[in-house]
């Protein structure tokens, strides 16, 4: 099984209206999942449900729910040690058990958000700071997807975004600890997600895992929110899946 570094696990997808305005036709799908109780959280860890993009089987291009982590905890066998697969390095694609498959069967995936977050320690401590687009528009990050077969009969979705090094990279080599390797995850440049989403060949599909220019890109810092107070007795937590 494959562990991810410490990096990005944690980011912030669009709102559906965001994604109307890149995709089309998503507010109505927004409804849809609304009434069944399947609705984004305002930021995405481990396990949580977010919208992906992939190529349907006309060729199309689809939005659906999917889990954050290529293996969902709920499926990790019981005496196996948890393990994380919300990150793949481009190197290993093809190697590791939680992502050989779907990248050998082209399974690609764009993940939108606004930004993902980082820890930096140049102040000498971890300090959480949000990367975006510098004109804070709506971006993809190059991923891998998967089918699970649930317990009550249903099929659902996981994903997992796709790193390269980031040792040379004017920006994103600021982030994580001093001594450590730095990654990126891979920004798909806007001209080049319908491409990515459609390519069958896992070969020629490494020519899109590349480093995003970093003029586009900026940085603020972003402190993580104080916990929300705990629901009263007999409220349901709406913030866990």
């Amino acid at each position: 099984m494959c562990q991810t570094n410490a990096m990005c696990v944690n980011y912030r997808p669009p709102l559906p209206e965001q994604l109307d305005m890149v995709l089309g036709t998503l507010v109505d799908l927004y409804r849809d999942w609304d009434r069944q109780g399947e609705v984004w959280k305002d930021e995405v860890w481990k396990d949580y449900i977010a919208p992906i993009v992939r190529a349907g089987t006309d060729g199309e291009s689809i939005v659906q729910l999917a889990s954050y982590g290529m293996v969902p905890r709920r499926h990790i066998p019981a005496g196996v040690k948890p393990f994380d697969t919300m990150n793949a390095r481009a190197e290993s694609l093809g190697e590791k058990r939680s992502f050989a498959p779907a990248w050998c069967r082209a399974q690609l995936c764009a993940v939108p958000m606004t930004c993902f977050y980082e820890p930096c320690y140049e102040s000498g401590r971890a300090e959480r700071f949000g990367i975006g687009m510098h004109d804070d528009s709506v971006f993809f990050v190059a991923g891998l997807w998967r089918e699970w077969s649930e317990a009550d009969g249903s099929i659902a979705a996981s994903f997992t975004q796709i790193t390269i090094n980031a040792d040379d990279h004017p920006l994103m080599r600021r982030f994580h600890k001093p001594d450590d390797e730095k990654r990126a995850l891979v920004v798909l440049p806007p001209s080049d997600v319908d491409a990515w989403l459609h390519c069958r060949d896992p070969e020629l599909a490494r020519s899109f895992l590349r480093p995003y220019p970093a003029d586009a890109m900026k940085v603020w810092a972003a402190p993580k929110a104080p916990p929300a107070p705990k629901d009263p007795p007999g409220q349901r937590n709406l913030d866990l899946f």
